[in-house]
C-alpha cells in the first residue's frame, strides 16, 4: 500500500522496559540495528499494524505491553535512490506512527523466531538516545523526532529525581 505522495504506511515500535532502557534490535545476517517497524496493510489500522508487527518481529503479545504513547502525526523518511525500486507505484520512502511501549512481561517472553523468516537475529536493552547515532543516516531524523516526542511520556517520573547527573530530558532541550 502506497500512499499518492509516494510513502509506504507504517509503524514504529519503540519498546522501553521499567528501568527507561529500550529495545534495539539487529537485522539477521547484516550489521544494521533499527527498532522494529512494518508496513500496514490494506486492511488494518495502525494499532492492528503495530500489534501484528509486534508478534511477528519480537514474538510478544498485546498483553506482554502498555502502549504509552503515539507520534501526533506521521513522520516521513526518503528512501536513498539506490534503495528505490522500480515498481508501480513507485515507494519512495515511508510515513510512520510511532508507538511508545512499556514492557509488563520478563525479557524471556522476547523471542526473535516467532515467524518462519525472522527479521532479526540479536537485540539488546539500549540507552534512550543511543539509536541516534546508530541508526541508518536516512532514517535518523525520523528516528529523532520520534524520540523527542515521546521521550516525556517514557521520563514523566523522572522529573522530580534529585539533579546528581544529567536528566536525559536535558538532551531534548540541547539537540
Amino acid at each position: 500500500m502506497i500512499d499518492p505522495s509516494g510513502y509506504r504506511p507504517n509503524v514504529g515500535i519503540i519498546l522501553a522496559n521499567h528501568t527507561g532502557q529500550i529495545f534495539w534490535a539487529k537485522r539477521v545476517g547484516r550489521d544494521a540495528w533499527q527498532f522494529p517497524q512494518g508496513g500496514m496493510n490494506q486492511d488494518e489500522t495502525p494499532e492492528d499494524t503495530l500489534f501484528r508487527e509486534l508478534k511477528e518481529e519480537i514474538g510478544l503479545n498485546e498483553t506482554d505491553v502498555t502502549l504509552v504513547a503515539r507520534t501526533r502525526h506521521w513522520l516521513r523518511y526518503r528512501l536513498p535512490p539506490r534503495l528505490i525500486r522500480d515498481t508501480q507505484p513507485k515507494c519512495i520512502g515511508q510515513k510512520q506512527l510511532w508507538y511508545l511501549l512499556r514492557l509488563e512481561s520478563g525479557d524471556d517472553c522476547i523471542h526473535l523466531d516467532a515467524t518462519l523468516k525472522p527479521e532479526f537475529d540479536e537485540w539488546r536493552w539500549v540507552s534512550y538516545f543511543y539509536p541516534l547515532r546508530q541508526v541508518v543516516l536516512f532514517k535518523r531524523e525520523v528516528y529523532r523526532k520520534a524520540l523527542r516526542e515521546l521521550a516525556p511520556y517514557l521520563f514523566e517520573n523522572l522529573q522530580n529525581l534529585s539533579r546528581r547527573g544529567a536528566h536525559p530530558l536535558n538532551y531534548l532541550l540541547e539537540n
